[in-house]
């Protein structure tokens, strides 16, 4: 079967060697980020329940879930929330299915709570926060799209965008929100889940500005506060300096006036509790990090359906494509994977298959060029394993 992959030779300078180079994340606090996590705990959860129930994933799509602050007063040593987040978790979901009824709500509910519960762990689901949940009725005209005896057809006209390898700066900025979540916050609590890095490269010079809300209820008074911010900047640095030989600079709460007693302070370790509101698609791409430098898609991908929404397996499949490809193809500087699908048509069978690649200097590419065709054909024809892949939460989403 012969698929629209085209290959192409980039003149382009590699984002390494650019002088400017910015990259953020948002991390998993981060009221988008909340909106994003529980949109795919919801589809994950669904997903789940319909293959128990009806013996294949049906259609649903809760991409559209959304937040709205609360109000709170923080202090050292404690604080309430006064005024609790609301969250709406809404979207559209298939709920009977030849006479089988399907408890959507219900799962949807289940879920986010569980994923509440484990990500945003400073956060109480009894008092903090309200989630209301609306899921629409799925429209019974896209069940044969479902059916498993053959290759689901694209729901749109859509494109999804990845590349690799990640940048010394970009794993750095990925790398620095989770280590602060995974591990120092074991050793300080104080740490909240609501963490934004932004990274500007300026040639051979790395700096690190790092919003994160701390949680008054683990630190004792404004100098307790300092102190854990100096530990958080030595923590950061030497992260980074064992991943580049470039200058690193960081800064924590930038924003902080202690003179003032105006600091980043919260009672739930996420400023969704006070004024920040969230959406999904607003913030980190499929691959975890805003990238300006590099070409992205802005369609959010979380909570999306896996079985034929573009917009959730392109993004992925181009990212997976990429990795593969710089991981098996030698004298690879930079790959760029876009994917294009035509509405209706197989999702095996994309619009186009674009890869532009850097190679190193001197490199052979039309050796390249070969090898890469390989690792994009096979992943098409596989396309499949994504959903799989994500059901089986083996991809993040954001």
């Amino acid at each position: 079967m012969m698929r629209n992959i085209k290959v192409e030779h980039l003149i382009e300078t590699p984002v390494e060697k650019q002088q400017i180079e910015l990259v953020e994340r948002k991390g998993v606090g981060h009221p988008d980020s909340i909106s994003d996590g529980l949109a795919e705990a919801m589809s994950r959860a669904l997903c789940k329940e319909y293959i128990e129930k009806c013996g294949a994933v049906l259609h649903h799509n809760t991409d559209e879930t959304q937040i709205v602050a609360g109000r709170s007063n923080p202090q050292f040593g404690g604080g309430e929330v006064i005024q609790p987040i609301y969250t709406l978790l809404v979207g559209r979901a298939t709920k009977e299915f030849n006479g089988v009824e399907i408890p959507a709500e219900a799962v949807a509910i289940k879920a986010a709570k569980n994923y509440l519960r484990n990500t945003i762990v400073d956060l109480d689901l009894e008092s903090d926060i309200i989630l209301d949940c609306k899921l629409g009725t799925g429209s019974s005209d896209l069940r044969d799209v479902f059916q498993r005896d053959r290759v689901p057809v694209a729901n749109d006209t859509s494109f999804g965008v990845g590349h690799a390898p990640f940048s010394e700066l970009e794993q750095i900025v990925y790398d620095s929100e989770r280590m602060l979540i995974t591990d120092l916050k074991k050793k300080i609590p104080g740490i909240g889940t609501d963490i934004k890095v932004m990274g500007l490269r300026d040639n051979d010079d790395i700096q690190l500005t790092i919003c994160c809300g701390m949680v008054g209820k683990y630190i004792d008074d404004m100098d307790h506060y300092i102190n854990l911010k100096e530990e958080m900047v030595d923590y950061v640095t030497d992260l980074a300096l064992k991943r580049t030989d470039r200058k690193v600079t960081t800064f924590i709460n930038a924003a902080d006036n202690c003179e003032k007693n105006s600091v980043f302070l919260t009672v739930t370790g996420t400023s969704a509790e006070m004024g920040d509101d969230g959406s999904v698609g607003r913030g980190n791409r499929s691959n975890g990090l805003i990238t300006p430098n590099r070409p992205m898609s802005m369609e959010a991908t979380s909570g999306k359906n896996p079985i034929n929404h573009i917009g959730k397996i392109y993004n992925l499949l181009s990212t997976q494509m990429a990795k593969d490809i710089v991981k098996a193809v030698p004298d690879v500087d930079d790959v760029y994977i876009k994917l294009l699908s035509q509405i209706g048509k197989p999702i095996d069978q994309p619009f186009v298959a674009s890869a532009q690649i850097i190679p190193a200097d001197g490199a052979n590419f039309n050796s390249i060029k070969s090898e890469v065709e390989v690792i994009m054909d096979d992943w098409l024809s596989d396309v499949t394993r994504i959903t799989k892949m994500v059901i089986n939460g083996e991809l993040d989403t954001f």
